[in-house]
């Protein structure tokens, strides 16, 4: 299990360094063309596989919405208020989040 979900990151990784190189030359003078688009898609890209590197299984539940401004908002169920706290900081880390929303919902301490 373990390894098919290293082989989907770095599929996942491998197929967004294109766009990440493109969204270096972002001006933010065009938020509604493909730059924006690319820009949030390489940042949900970047939270999901720094999410899926670690440990918790719950954390693989977390849906990661990510707007042109750099918002976003995690949503889903996770195991542990823990778990809910570590996804917030690991999104909070990525360069480009401007904000982080936490709207997961804890199941229950195991």
């Amino acid at each position: 299990m373990k390894l098919k979900t290293l082989a989907g990151i770095l599929i996942t990784v491998g197929l967004a360094l294109p766009l990440a190189s493109r969204a270096a030359d972002d001006a933010d003078s065009d938020r509604g063309g493909a730059h924006a688009w690319v820009k949030d898609s390489v940042i949900t890209t970047q939270i999901k596989a720094q999410l899926a590197a670690n440990q918790p299984s719950s954390l693989a539940k977390v849906h990661v919405d990510t707007d042109a401004k750099g918002y976003v908002r995690l949503s889903g169920r996770v195991d542990t208020q823990a778990d809910a706290d570590r996804a917030v900081a690991v999104a909070s880390t990525v360069k480009g989040v401007y904000r982080v929303e936490n709207r997961l919902a804890v199941t229950g301490d195991r």
